[in-house]
């Protein structure tokens, strides 16, 4: 693929992973920020769009990723149930159990800890409640999608009228959850540990830090090409 400026950073991601790398390294959001052109993004951020596109060619030469944008539909949806689903919700106890004792042990010195706590509460809860939904209604459709694709068949419409309804719902529980992690990330000063911070200090932030990159990796594979090409294929039939 031929990246030029007009390209979004959703789809560019979606073509090669790998060039998401690129995109950390300038702090430019592909997940919930993908529907922006490369262009916009540059300027928005005041970046040389000459130099991102550069090295984000000599990115998906050299390291090359896992290619999600080939899979059937219902392949990716079961990654991303058994993948990024099961992450989140055997993640999300070890890390309030964490932050509870972290509260409790430093809370005193470090009140942003509270602060953090609260947040990650509020995002397990609210990550729980939207992969449920996800689960239970606009997964089976897809699944259906798909089927009725495969075997040639018509397929009944939903009661919620178009995929895009649903998708347009968890897109927008997709950004909430994206800026609350930003909130994270800010308040832990890029998961810095204090230099009073013990071990479980250090592990906790590592475990937040590895939730948001997961987190986000699994935002660009809904948004960037699950919800599209569902779209697309539910036009199709």
């Amino acid at each position: 693929m031929k990246i030029t400026e007009d390209n979004t950073l959703g789809s560019i991601v979606a073509n090669n992973l790998s060039t998401s790398r690129v995109f950390d390294k300038y702090g430019l959001d592909y997940c919930c920020g993908g529907n922006k052109t490369l262009h916009n993004a540059c300027k928005e951020n005041r970046i040389d769009v000459k130099e991102i596109i550069s090295e984000l060619m000599d990115n998906s030469v050299v390291m090359p990723g896992i290619d999600y944008n080939s899979w059937p539909l219902d392949l990716l949806i079961d990654y991303i149930e058994k993948k990024h689903h099961r992450y989140v919700r055997d993640e999300i106890p070890p890390i309030l159990k964490n932050l509870n004792r972290l509260c409790q042990a430093h809370g005193q010195l470090h009140p942003e800890l509270h602060e953090i706590k609260e947040l990650f509460e509020s995002s397990g809860r609210e990550l729980s409640s939207h992969m449920q939904k996800e689960e239970m209604i606009l997964f089976p459709y897809i699944r259906n999608l798909v089927r009725a694709k495969n075997d040639n068949a018509t397929f009944a419409a939903a009661p919620f009228g178009s995929v895009k309804n649903p998708i347009a719902m968890m897109m927008k529980e997709h950004e909430f959850e994206g800026e609350r992690f930003i909130k994270i990330r800010r308040v832990t000063n890029d998961y810095t540990v204090p230099k009073d911070g013990c071990n479980t200090y250090l592990a906790t932030y590592q475990m937040l830090k590895d939730f948001e990159t997961d987190l986000y990796l699994h935002i660009h594979l809904e948004n960037n090409i699950l919800f599209p090409k569902s779209i697309a294929m539910e036009t199709e039939q």
